[in-house]
């Protein structure tokens, strides 16, 4: 189906939307969740941060950084003719995976968070080669 361009959100519509606002919960941790916000200098206020707070904001960045070869991914094997049902499994996926990165971000888990991270890159390389 054409759901990137037809009145109708499918799955993987509504997984590149949430990986697009997915960074913004991470800010929202990062800024909100203690000590006086400074909207002044935001940057710097994030860069001063400590604790899960400095976590969160790491993975707010890579959140952003993830982003790209995600929504390619999505848009180029829908475009190439992917099996849809694959590539909306495929995208379930990375967000879930996505999820737990930053739960293991916050909770400092440092190797599992690389593993889950690495389990995310391959979720955007198996829907880039669903296109193929």
């Amino acid at each position: 189906s054409a759901c990137l361009v037809g009145s109708e959100m499918c799955i993987r519509d509504r997984c590149v939307l949430v990986a697009a606002l997915m960074p913004f919960t991470f800010t929202g941790i990062a800024k909100f969740t203690g000590g006086r916000y400074n909207n002044y200098s935001p940057r710097e206020f994030l860069e001063k941060q400590e604790g899960f707070r400095k976590r969160a904001h790491w993975a707010q960045l890579n959140s952003f950084e993830a982003f790209p070869i995600f929504a390619a991914a999505v848009i180029i094997a829908h475009l190439t003719g992917g099996e849809q049902g694959y590539i909306d499994t495929l995208a379930m996926a990375f967000i879930a995976i996505r999820v737990v990165y930053g739960v293991m971000y916050l909770g400092n888990f440092a190797l599992l968070r690389t593993l889950v991270w690495g389990a995310g890159l391959g979720c955007c390389i198996a829907i880039f080669a669903a296109g193929a």
